[in-house]
């Protein structure tokens, strides 16, 4: 069953309030905490970025098309769309071969909502690198290039590319790939269903991969320094994916997957960290987050300092006063 993570306030009353889940584990499979059902299944969607990047370089597409921290940190992205972003994307297609045309991610605007505004307002024609996605599905082609699998339809379920990825995800998380459930995401892909345990563990290992191969070592390795060196790839200015990678400097990852799933892989302190809000609404993930990082001991003051604005939301109204706030309420308990 879910937990109250979070309470949002309007002056005396508690107006509203978030529930879900938490698992942490060590990258042994050790759930050391929890908050309401950690085996709740649910969608990783985007939070499984990470995991699948680590595709591009175990196929051997990484050194063949020689990408650079930024394309491997934007293959692991849900990024803003922003000019720097879309850069970087048509690097990657130019240097497989290819054009944004090849990219079946669809155009969509900005999840950065002031940069919404801007495209909309400019009356900006959107493409697909404006696609949160678009540096995943790059990644996707690279693979496809590289091993000559078809360039078409490759979002589709039983295609090669996508087979190998169900694979990977299903090694480093540490489940049976015929026990991941199957969904299609926003961007055309499938995504995978499993339970929070799992996506927790996957990071856990994506952060502290020792006991891995070590093939799969490196690859953990260089996505996770891809992640640190151009954590401005990861979502944008201003971003909570950036801004929590950049304050934290080397220490950890976290991505953001839709419908408010937040993972995070903490280095050296052997810890993965997965959360879902059972309602989907994201204004309760940053408090979640930075409260768990808080109790586990793993931000410094000054990190903290840097991330305050993230521990408890401003419920502002029509003329930006607060009149309010979201706080995170839960306790972590220990197993």
């Amino acid at each position: 069953m879910s937990e109250v993570l979070v309470n949002v306030t309007r002056g005396p009353l508690v107006e509203s309030i978030h529930r879900g889940y938490i698992a942490v584990v060590d990258s042994k499979g050790q759930l050391l905490y929890h908050v309401g059902n950690p085996y709740k299944v649910s969608f990783m969607r985007s939070a499984a970025k990470p995991i699948q990047t680590l595709n591009v370089i175990l196929s051997g597409a990484a050194d063949r098309f020689n990408f650079t921290e930024e394309e491997l940190a934007i293959m692991c992205a849900s990024h803003y769309g922003e000019d720097f972003h879309r850069k970087v994307v048509e690097g990657i297609l130019n240097k497989i071969g290819l054009s944004v045309d090849n990219l079946l991610c669809g155009a969509t605007l900005s999840l950065s909502p002031k940069y919404a505004k801007e495209l909309i307002w400019n009356h900006v024609k959107l493409k697909p690198t404006h696609t949160d996605c678009s540096g995943k599905h790059s990644g996707m082609l690279a693979v496809c290039i590289h091993k000559g699998y078809s360039i078409n339809n490759y979002n589709i379920e039983n295609h090669s590319i996508q087979r190998e990825l169900k694979s990977i995800v299903a090694k480093i998380c540490e489940i049976n790939k015929d026990e991941i459930y199957l969904g299609i995401d926003g961007c055309t892909v499938p995504v995978y269903g499993m339970p929070l345990y799992n996506m927790a563990l996957g990071f856990a290992k994506l952060a502290n991969a020792n006991s891995l191969s070590k093939e799969y070592k490196d690859a953990c390795d260089r996505v996770f320094r891809a992640m640190n060196k151009a954590p401005e790839m990861i979502s944008g200015t201003n971003g909570f994916c950036t801004e929590l990678i950049k304050n934290t400097k080397g220490k950890l990852i976290g991505k953001l997957g839709a419908e408010a799933v937040y993972c995070i892989g903490v280095k050296d302190r052997d810890l993965g960290i997965a959360i879902k809000v059972e309602d989907g609404n994201y204004r309760a993930v940053w408090p979640t987050v930075i409260k768990c990082l808080e109790d586990l001991g793993v931000l410094e003051e000054n990190e903290s300092i840097a991330l305050q604005k993230y521990r408890v939301g401003k419920n502002l109204n029509n003329i930006r006063e607060e009149i309010g706030e979201v706080r995170a309420v839960f306790d972590l308990v220990k197993n």
